[in-house]
């Protein structure tokens, strides 16, 4: 009926039409296809059946266009027999995608666009909301299953994967129809995915519906144009039970009149027309109420715009071939429909309310106009987007005004065969393609969006670590000057360089007492020169690496701790030969060397040659080494350079202190206040336990190996000061040895009574004792051979301190009249 009201006012508007006898036919009701093939059959001929011609060139039927089906399922057969006589038929809602084969239906038109873009631009739509797996739920018939192969196949390639795909009859009379309905409710029911795409027809589409209300399953439903827009389903009870309904229809517009015809509707008296009571019942007017109307008045079902397009088409291609123009149609009027058909091949024009887009048939014979997207809510279908076929882009209007009903919290609800993957991750695919695995970026890779398939490589020396979303520059890691533990480092160099300024004071001042002079101050002086350079290569590890600083650090370590082991080592080998009267010849020949100063520089000398080749040929550097894969830090700090260069150095030093050792042990047997031995052997053990601790370190290349190295120096350093500096300046000035105590320590240690005492003034407080004897009882010295009493006398008692100090020979006699000379090389440690 509304086919044919705007067809009159489209030939009314024009009148320059009015010699044409214009034929259409709208047959959306008819009820399958044999009835719709009679009914164009009727037009075309007569008396009811078609003629049949030699040259169907000649075919003149009195209508001249046909105008319709509604569904694919009618407008294919009949497309066929009307291309036979190259008669015109325009459709408004036939979309199937067989339509637009120009060698079958070549005089096939239709105003909505192919299911070709149908079913990629539904695909597109499910993309857009980040669905990925969906399910398919399709009717058996040619619509149906081009539909289902074509969403299959735009799917895929948009990266959206079915989970399953359900086909149900489309005959109604099929006996397991409804089964078949109840057995697709609960597949839907049971799986995962959260969104549905249905290809039904709209009884189906009922049908489903209701059993899924039964069942209470909500589902976030795709709907194709054959029921996005239906009336009958948005009316449906509990229809918000089977929750979120998104679509897609054809682009409609405004009819303008159309408002208010449908007001002003009238049935003449007597005739009962139940459409138009209905109607009117529904919106809550009619032409005659006179109170005003509740409910506003839609715009129209989305077919009736496409009538009003296919019939302004048919009219200009009719104005086009009759060359009209404002009075007259000077063309033929009884023409053969081939000549509609070329004609509406090239129609181009613009509706009254829209003179920018233009209106055109394809060469396919369709309009590629786009979709309009839907959602359903409040019991109506309305536009929230659109979908350009040219684009292939889905512009949704405002995503914040949507509010879903499946989703948790009213947001949107998520569909996919795996989590998505965050930033970070990347997918590892399985056999189908939207079901993965989120594995993390391995280092030096990353993944800033998500659900990336790859993970991309750190660029312009920047790094990741692993499951990081962006690379950052690595962070330089050394002993920064403000950090905690080199302020740690720097107050304990500065306590040991205090200790060292306060002993060096203490033996210049007190250089006059017997305990600092049997120390032997120039080799005292330069053993704590040597401590002060170690202390100061400690301050060198501090701040960023450098090859000149690295080279300092060891060099410097180096040297300071050889020199002041070298001294310590003069002290030890001095003790031992002044205590070493087992072996007279060997003493004597053994004291030729006793030349301090020389020992101390050949020795240290030895150092600096080692120091020297190490820097020429391979010297101490910046770490090359790459920083780790597992850290974002890059440790800054020097390497050793040659390994044989470095466990050279440390390997003398090492060999210095273990004679150092050696000799110290051979002396431990003379009493502590006559000797250094004991401090000598504490010293020399806390050295070589120090650093046999940082041997492990060094060889596993700890990042804490400066630190390790730093400390080693310092605890070296400081047992060497407590156990031979600070103990000599705390007796030199609070004690007091006086010559009483020295013979009665003399006396214990030989174990024998005095026969004659020495001159009772003290010894080494000033006076100036020139003679004294001692006689000692009867034992034999040790390791010697020799038996009997000792008797010694020893001139000069006050000038012990400087006999001791130069090696000046005294004279001791034993009972068998034999004279030993002693080179008292060394002093005892106590005065």
């Amino acid at each position: 009926m509304l086919g044919a009201i705007h067809t009159i006012e489209v030939v009314n508007e024009m009148k320059f039409l009015h010699n044409v006898k214009l034929g259409y036919v709208v047959y959306d009701s008819c009820a399958d296809t044999t009835k719709a093939l009679h009914s164009v059959q009727h037009l075309l001929s007569i008396n009811g059946s078609l003629p049949i011609l030699d040259d169907y060139s000649e075919f003149r039927p009195e209508a001249k266009v046909i105008l319709g089906e509604r569904y694919s399922l009618l407008s294919i057969p009949i497309a066929k027999l009307l291309s036979v006589y190259l008669f015109p038929q325009i459709s408004t809602k036939s979309s199937a995608d067989k339509l637009s084969d120009r060698l079958r239906h070549p005089s096939f038109f239709r105003v909505i666009p192919s299911d070709v873009h149908q079913t990629e631009a539904l695909a597109q739509l499910i993309y857009h909301f980040g669905w990925n797996w969906v399910g398919l739920v399709s009717n058996d018939e040619d619509y149906g299953r081009g539909a289902h192969q074509s969403f299959l196949k735009h799917a895929a390639g948009a990266g959206v994967c079915v989970a399953y795909e359900e086909v149900i009859p489309h005959y109604l009379e099929h006996e397991q129809s409804e089964q078949r309905i109840k057995e697709v409710a609960r597949r839907i029911q049971q799986s995962d995915a959260k969104v549905v795409m249905v290809i039904l027809r709209l009884h189906q589409v009922k049908l489903l519906f209701e059993e899924m209300i039964r069942i209470n399953t909500s589902r976030v439903w795709i709907a194709s144009d054959s029921w996005s827009r239906s009336t009958l389903l948005i009316g449906m009870q509990d229809i918000d039970k089977v929750g979120d309904i998104i679509g897609l229809n054809f682009i409609t517009g405004k009819i303008p009149g159309f408002e208010h015809y449908l007001y002003n509707i009238t049935v003449k008296p007597g005739v009962r027309n139940d459409l138009i009571e209905e109607y009117q019942h529904i919106i809550g007017c009619s032409g005659s109420s006179p109170r005003p109307c509740s409910f506003p008045i839609p715009d129209g079902p989305g077919w009736l715009f496409g009538e009003r397009v296919a019939i302004w088409a048919i009219a200009h291609a009719l104005r086009d071939l009759l060359r009209c123009d404002d009075t007259s149609c000077p063309g033929e009027t009884n023409f053969p429909p081939y000549k509609l058909v070329e004609k509406l091949r090239k129609v181009n024009f613009t509706l009254d309310d829209d003179k920018e887009e233009y209106k055109y048939f394809s060469e396919d014979g369709d309009f590629e106009e786009g979709y309009d997207v839907l959602l359903w809510d409040s019991g109506a279908a309305r536009t929230i987007g659109k979908f350009n076929v040219h684009t292939k882009q889905v512009n949704i209007f405002s995503s914040s005004d949507i509010v879903w009903n499946v989703g948790p919290n009213n947001t949107k609800p998520s569909s996919q065969c795996s989590e998505s993957c965050k930033p970070g991750y990347f997918k590892k695919a399985s056999k189908v393609f939207c079901c993965y695995t989120c594995l993390p970026c391995s280092e030096g890779k990353f993944s800033s969006e998500y659900d990336a398939d790859e993970c991309r490589a750190c660029q312009n020396g920047t790094w990741s670590l692993i499951g990081q979303s962006k690379c950052e520059a690595r962070r330089e890691s050394y002993l920064k000057w403000s950090e905690p533990y080199p302020i740690a480092l720097l107050v304990a160099v500065g306590i040991g360089l205090l200790f060292l300024l306060i002993c060096f004071v203490c033996f210049i001042v007190k250089r006059h007492a017997l305990i600092i002079k049997a120390s032997n101050l120039l080799m005292s002086c330069f053993m704590m020169f040597g401590l002060a350079v170690s202390f100061g290569s400690v301050v060198l590890f501090m701040d960023k690496p450098s090859r000149p600083l690295c080279q300092a650090q060891q060099a410097l370590y180096g040297l300071g701790l050889t020199l002041c082991v070298s001294c310590i080592l003069v002290k030890a080998f001095r003790t031992f030969l002044a205590f070493m009267a087992f072996d007279p010849v060997r003493r004597d020949r053994l004291s030729k060397l006793y030349k301090p100063v020389v020992i101390m520089v050949l020795l240290t000398s030895v150092q600096g040659f080692i120091c020297l080749f190490w820097l020429i040929f391979d010297s101490p550097g910046v770490d090359p080494t790459p920083p780790s894969n597992q850290s974002m830090v890059h440790v800054l700090q020097c390497s050793e350079g040659s390994k044989i260069g470095f466990g050279v150095m440390h390997g003398y030093i090492a060999l210095l202190a273990l004679v150092c050792f050696l000799l110290a042990f051979k002396g431990r047997r003379v009493p502590h206040d006559f000797n250094e031995t004991g401090v000598i052997i504490f010293s020399i053990l806390i050295h070589l336990f120090v650093w046999l601790c940082f041997i492990p370190i060094y060889i596993t290349k700890n990042e804490s190996r400066p630190i390790v190295q730093a400390s080693a120096i310092l605890v070296s350093n400081y047992g060497i000061i407590f156990c031979l500096l600070v103990p000599k300046c705390y007796r030199a000035i609070f004690g007091r040895n006086t010559a009483e105590k020295i013979r009665k320590r003399l006396r214990n240690f030989t174990d024998l009574p005095p026969s004659v005492e020495p001159s009772p003034l003290a010894i080494g407080e000033g006076e100036d004792n020139r003679s004294a004897s001692m006689t000692f009882g009867p034992r034999p010295f040790p390791d010697s051979t020799d038996s009997g009493i000792i008797n010694g006398s020893i001139s000069h008692w006050g000038r012990m301190s400087s006999i001791w100090e130069t090696g000046t020979s005294a004279s001791i006699s034993t009972n068998g009249g034999m004279t030993n000379r002693i080179h008292m090389c060394a002093r005892p440690e106590s005065l």
